[in-house]
């Protein structure tokens, strides 16, 4: 069996969500169910880069990260593309038995046994601007097989006012997961700099929403790592 890796990179931090700030390393997967308007990660996730991903064993995945960790244990990051289209079972059995923790995050279409295997999942559905739908019953499903695991929580990028009450109905349906916000940053392009004074004003609008709400659920997070190295790849 191979898997389809676009990237395997670190360690680094981890850039968002309920590990902000964790050392991590990350491995890429290649390929997506979806097809966000907004995606940050067009390399991972349009098949016209098949031909870039490489194909690899679980053993050369994990000597990779291996490498990369100096041996050290620490949090390695399931990503993509989606990385529950593939079998991460036998790289998470290996990096296990080695002391390290796994994360991986995905939008929650697809449920995978080895959800249970994790020490975090991360779900992060797609609002109405990314013009995907989400399948809750799907959605529901990976957090049920991960439900006597991992940590599971939510994550929600919010673009516009449309997603914002997108995501409090979504809150709603889910009240026991952990929940995550985040501003979306709509200039994607790695050659294009990032408009840093722009992020800070979409963080403060969201901020801003959250509290005359009083909606008192929701963790307001930046995209750390779009702070430091704005659309730059494999950092």
């Amino acid at each position: 069996m191979s898997l389809r890796i676009a990237e395997i990179f670190g360690p680094t931090v981890q850039g968002e969500g309920a590990l902000i700030g964790e050392p991590t390393v990350f491995i890429r997967a290649g390929g997506c169910d979806y097809r966000c308007s907004w995606c940050d990660s067009l390399h991972a996730v349009d098949t016209i880069y098949r031909h870039d991903w490489a194909k690899m064993s679980a053993d050369d995945v994990w000597d990779r990260v291996r490498t990369l960790s100096g041996g050290q244990p620490l949090t390695v990051s399931l990503s993509g593309g989606n990385p529950a289209i593939q079998d991460f079972a036998p790289v998470i059995m290996r990096g296990k038995s080695e002391g390290y923790r796994f994360a991986c995050e995905t939008q929650g279409s697809i449920a995978r046994p080895w959800f249970a295997d994790l020490d975090t999942l991360v779900l992060s559905p797609k609002p109405p601007s990314s013009g995907e739908t989400v399948d809750w019953q799907a959605f529901a499903e990976c957090r049920d097989v991960a439900s006597h695991g991992p940590k599971v929580v939510m994550k929600i990028v919010v673009f516009d006012d449309a997603d914002y009450t997108w995501a409090k109905a979504a809150a709603t349906r889910f009240p026991d997961l952990p929940l995550y916000l985040q501003p979306g940053n709509p200039d994607v392009d790695p050659d294009h700099p990032v408009d840093l004074q722009a992020c800070a004003d979409r963080l403060l609008w969201l901020v801003e929403r959250v509290m005359d709400d009083k909606w008192f659920m929701p963790r307001i997070l930046p995209q750390l790592h779009v702070l430091i190295w704005g659309n730059k790849r494999g950092v």
